[in-house]
């Protein structure tokens, strides 16, 4: 392991070398409050029976939906005012996406971390602008299907430019031809030499743009994946969690039924102890 690795922080969560594996994990969009209140409770009660400390994701507005017509969430302003009322009311820091440049300051404002989604995973001016509204907060840069581990190296130091050395970087599957993603779990290792990574289980098993109007999937290989990138070295896992996931309103295909899911992490939880051993 080199020395250079840092760790990240999120909330009162440090993430890295050293430290336990944290999870990131929720609905992949804000469907109303009252759910996503719901998802915070029952996601903090299960990590707090495992003693594993989690982050909150909620996307507020999902913009790169493979429809128009797809569902994309509340929007920005309402959106942010629901994962206050999680932080606060629930307890647990916030993660979300942002898209553009603008989205930035006020989400750094609300959010613990700001998350670049992985089409936009090489967009500078995206990048600056999360790097100058985070001020001192997390940035997660969510590996481009595009792209290399090594070239991740470029996002850290963009960000590093722009004042931002509290970073993660999530791998999430590369494009292997069309409507497939697979795994290269090198990739973990790789980039723990620029910074601690996440390892996203859910979306490395989808099938994007597979079903036309929607992302295809298999969720029921997110398990396997999640045990393998644990197992390789992952120091947080990403899990996006669902309690009715054919109903979700996106990505119905890989969300992870949130009845399962605790016995998933009791399983990811082995495996960490044993890597960290």
């Amino acid at each position: 392991m080199s020395e250079s690795i840092q760790r990240a922080r999120i909330g009162g969560i440090e993430i890295g070398p050293g430290r336990s594996l944290a999870l990131i994990a929720g609905p992949c969009v804000i469907e109303s409050a009252e759910h996503t209140l719901f998802l915070a409770r029952a996601l903090r009660d299960v990590c707090a029976s495992s003693g594993v400390p989690l982050v909150f994701k909620a996307s507020f507005d999902k913009a790169n939906r493979s429809s128009i017509r797809s569902f994309r969430g509340p929007g920005l302003e309402e959106g942010l005012r629901i994962l206050r009322r999680v932080r606060d009311d629930v307890g647990v820091p916030v993660l979300s996406d942002i898209h553009t440049p603008e989205q930035a300051e006020p989400a750094g404002q609300t959010l613990d971390c700001l998350q670049i989604p992985a089409f936009l995973c090489r967009q500078t001016d995206l990048l600056a602008a999360a790097a100058a509204a985070a001020a001192g907060k997390c940035v997660n840069v969510k590996k481009g299907q595009f792209v290399s581990p090594e070239e991740m190296r470029n996002v850290v130091e963009k960000l590093a430019e722009g004042g931002c050395r509290n970073v993660l970087l999530t791998e999430r599957g590369t494009f292997f031809g069309y409507h497939r993603l697979v795994n290269d779990m090198t990739a973990i290792p790789k980039m723990r030499r620029f910074a601690p990574v996440v390892f996203d289980a859910t979306h490395s098993c989808q099938f994007p743009g597979a079903a036309g109007h929607q992302s295809g999937g298999q969720r029921e290989f997110a398990g396997t994946l999640a045990l393998a990138g644990v197992a390789a070295g992952a120091d947080a896992l990403f899990v996006e969690v669902h309690d009715a996931p054919d109903r979700a309103k996106s990505d119905p295909a890989t969300v992870y039924p949130l009845a399962e899911f605790p016995a998933l992490l009791e399983a990811v939880v082995r495996v960490s102890r044993a890597v960290r051993a």
